[in-house]
């Protein structure tokens, strides 16, 4: 194993200071849940936080709350997502990977719509219109 630098250490403190950034509260007017119970983790969870981690960050988006559960009580659909946007009905998407991580952040939190085919725990049709 190579030696680490000290601009190495450096990078690597950078990197995880930036992560911490997101799990803090203040500042924050979107949340995003991701279910990791132990059936969640079993269904990918972990891969679907990294991928909102670094989707958000590539971004630049520093208004945004990721943060860890338990289970969601909907293990037949791990991994889980809830998502609270100001202005929008808050929504649970199921079966969440990678790539439907990246759709969460570039569809619903910026494009504020929502994802078909991955709602689970959707608002009447007259919450959705009003919102």
């Amino acid at each position: 194993m190579a030696k680490l630098t000290l601009d190495d250490l450096r990078r690597m403190r950078g990197e995880k200071q930036k992560a911490m950034e997101m799990r803090d509260s203040s500042n924050k007017d979107v949340q995003v849940i991701v279910g990791m119970g132990t059936c969640g983790i079993a269904a990918g969870a972990k891969d679907t936080y990294a991928a909102l981690i670094d989707t958000l960050s590539a971004k630049g988006m520093t208004n945004v709350l990721v943060r860890q559960t338990g289970c969601m009580g909907l293990c037949h659909s791990e991994p889980t997502v809830e998502v609270v946007v100001p202005g929008m009905p808050t929504v649970i998407y199921g079966h969440v990977d990678a790539a439907t991580a990246k759709d969460i952040v570039e569809k619903h939190i910026v494009g504020h719509g929502l994802i078909e085919g991955k709602i689970l725990d959707k608002p009447s049709i007259d919450i959705v219109k009003n919102a």
